[in-house]
């Protein structure tokens, strides 16, 4: 019978899972998150209660193993979501444990192979958000951008925009999983809002009317000086997918 363990789907919650695995020395484990967990009748489950203390057992054996691109792989990887990636950093830190040095090279492992795939999504949606995050100022002097990435890579935005916005205060907020990155000069916090429906429509309620003003100056200029003749639309979409089209004001202002 498979042994099914349902966390919370914390970080801390995953590697709890893992400590009790091992605890529990129980083999034939799936790992999976209450929000994609489906019961079944061949299986035995065990609920996890994140641990922070069991958690970071956990992670400094990753320390003492592996190298920080071991860590980093690991984190970034968890970041994307994905429905079962848990199975895959289970069998990853199993073997990483096992062979008590770094796998992050070794491709021959499926598991590892898959995580590097992964890991390159990552980067790519990362860069894209770093290029493409744009910035309105509020009535309270906070500049705020809305964004809602495939994966969750908003904690791996902080350092970027910390050193490039230091003497601003911003907030940069994932409306798909409702919080929010905010700087105010000293330190980045996490945070939650009630936002209205229509935070990604310009507003005067919300924004500075100099600043919606602004990004319509913009949007003329960028159609002002874009040639027609000279366009090359399946070029352009490879460089900005549609999908990110939505955050820049050049693009659709009016309908974000």
């Amino acid at each position: 019978m498979q042994n099914t363990f349902i966390y919370d789907g914390s970080f801390n919650g995953l590697l709890t899972a893992i400590f009790e695995i091992y605890e529990l020395k129980i083999k034939n484990v799936r790992i999976v998150a209450k929000h994609y967990y489906e019961a079944s009748f061949f299986e035995e489950y065990h609920e996890v209660i994140t641990n922070e203390e069991k958690a970071n057992r956990v992670w400094k054996a990753v320390i003492k193993y592996g190298k920080p691109i071991d860590a980093h792989l690991i984190y970034r990887c968890f970041l994307s979501e994905i429905n079962g990636i848990e199975q895959n950093l289970f069998n990853y830190i199993k073997i990483l444990i096992s062979k008590k040095q770094s796998i992050a090279k070794d491709y021959g492992q499926a598991d590892v192979f898959h995580l590097a795939e992964v890991n390159k999504k990552i980067g790519r949606e990362k860069h894209r958000m770093d290029a493409f995050v744009r910035f309105r100022k509020t009535k309270d002097n906070i500049y705020f951008a809305s964004i809602s990435p495939d994966f969750n890579v908003l904690p791996l935005l902080e350092k970027h925009f910390q050193k490039r916005y230091a003497d601003q205060l911003w907030c940069i907020y994932d409306i798909c999983r409702n919080y929010g990155l905010y700087y105010d000069l000293n330190s980045v916090k996490i945070v939650h809002f009630d936002l209205p429906e229509n935070i990604l429509n310009t507003s005067d309620e919300i924004f500075q009317k100099e600043e919606i003003q602004y990004q319509k100056l913009w949007k003329n200029y960028f159609e002002s000086t874009n040639i027609k003749a000279r366009a090359n639309q399946k070029l352009h979409e490879q460089h900005v997918p549609r999908r990110y089209w939505k955050y820049l004001s050049e693009k659709n202002l009016l309908n974000w």
